[in-house]
C-alpha cells in the first residue's frame, strides 16, 4: 500500500517483538529504524559495490534480490539519490530474472522520480511497498520457497550492515538491536518449510547450516548489550554467508 508508514522499532520492541506469537522476519527498514535512535549511523561507510546480476540459480537470486532492497534502504538512509536509482535498477533486473516483475516496473519507476527530488520518506516507503509487491507476485505464482528467501537475503544483509555500524561506532543501545535468538530460529524453522529441491541446494544447506552459530552469537541476555567483541564475531558470521549468496558460482 502506497503511503503506509512502515513500522519503525526501537531497539528494545526489537526484541519483544520477536517474541510475539506471530513472528515475522523484519525488513531492512526495519532493522535500520531501530539503529537511527541511539545515534545516526554512518551510513554512507556502510553502501557496497555493485553485485552480479548473472545468477542462474533462483534461490541464489531470490536471496540477493532480499539483500538489494536492504541496499536501497541504506542509500536512503546515506540519502544518495544516485545510488537510490542504480539500486532500484537492479531490483527491477533480478525481479525480471525471477518473473516477478510486472508490478515491480511501476514501482521502480516511482523510486527513480521520488530519488531525482529527494523525497526520502516517500522512498522509504516505495521500497517499503516494492519488497511487498515482489512477495505478493511470487504469492500470486504460488512462489512461498522465493518469498522465505527475500526476506531472509534482506535480513542478513541487514544485520551485515547493523553489526558493521555498531562496530564502527560502539554504543550499548544500539548493540541491543542485535539480540534475536527468537528471530534466527524463526528463520531456520522457515527455511525447513521451503521445499526439499531449493532446500537441498548447496547455498541453502551452506546458509541453514550457518544459522545456528549465528543464534548463539545474538543469544545475550536480556537487558545486556554484547561487548564490541561479541558484536565483531556476529558480523565475521554474517559476512561469511554474505559472501557465499553474492559468490558469482554459488557452491
Amino acid at each position: 500500500m502506497i503511503g503506509a508508514e512502515p513500522a519503525r522499532l526501537p531497539a528494545e520492541q526489537m526484541a519483544k517483538a520477536v517474541r510475539n506469537d506471530s513472528i515475522t522476519i523484519p525488513t531492512p527498514g526495519e532493522l535500520f529504524a531501530a539503529l537511527e535512535k541511539p545515534g545516526k549511523p554512518n551510513w554512507v561507510g556502510q553502501m557496497r559495490g555493485p553485485i552480479g546480476m548473472t545468477y542462474k540459480n533462483r534461490a541464489q537470486i531470490a536471496l540477493n534480490l532480499g539483500s538489494l532492497i536492504a541496499d536501497g534502504f541504506i542509500a536512503v538512509e546515506a540519502k544518495d539519490s544516485q545510488q537510490v536509482k542504480n539500486i532500484g535498477t537492479d531490483i527491477i533486473k533480478l525481479a525480471k530474472a525471477l518473473g516477478v516483475s510486472e508490478n515491480v516496473l511501476s514501482r521502480g519507476n516511482s523510486i527513480n522520480e521520488f530519488a531525482e527530488n529527494d523525497e526520502w520518506d516517500a522512498l522509504q516507503e516505495e521500497l517499503e511497498a516494492t519488497q511487498n509487491e515482489v512477495k505478493s507476485s511470487m504469492q500470486s505464482h504460488r512462489d512461498q520457497d522465493l518469498i522465505i528467501l527475500v526476506s531472509v537475503g534482506g535480513w542478513i544483509r541487514g544485520t551485515q550492515v547493523v553489526s558493521a555500524a555498531v562496530m564502527q561506532n560502539y554504543d550499548e543501545r544500539a548493540a541491543k538491536v542485535l539480540r534475536q535468538p527468537a528471530l534466527v530460529n524463526f528463520i531456520q524453522s522457515q527455511l525447513k518449510e521451503i521445499s526439499p529441491d531449493v532446500r537441498d541446494e548447496p547455498l541453502i544447506k551452506e546458509v541453514s547450516g550457518q544459522l545456528p552459530g549465528i543464534e548463539k552469537l545474538v543469544t545475550f541476555p536480556a537487558g545486556k548489550a554484547p561487548t564490541a567483541d561479541e558484536v565483531k564475531k556476529v558480523n565475521e558470521a554474517v559476512d561469511k554467508i554474505m559472501s557465499q549468496i553474492q559468490a558469482k558460482e554459488a557452491k
